[in-house]
């Protein structure tokens, strides 16, 4: 049997979810190939400036986005 492998989607869809559920209304997550620095994943909120990562592939690009989001999250929890 297969380990249980995460696609690019199931990654999307918990940034989104973590970014819904701690800042409310999110515009989109998406990840795109940028011809000069690679994978770049973004997170555009409504009310907020967009939060960008870059990577060197797409996962990379996912993982980094998710670490921002969580670093801002937690900082925010702090005060």
């Amino acid at each position: 049997m297969a380990e249980n492998v995460k696609t690019v989607d199931d990654r999307i869809e918990r940034i989104y979810n973590i970014a819904k559920e701690h800042f409310g209304e999110v515009r989109f997550v998406g990840i795109k190939k940028h011809t000069k620095i690679g994978w770049v994943a973004k997170i555009q909120f409504d009310e907020f400036e967009s939060l960008v990562s870059e990577g060197k592939d797409a996962t990379d690009a996912l993982k980094n986005l998710r670490k921002r989001l969580k670093k801002i999250i937690d900082r925010y929890n702090m005060v």
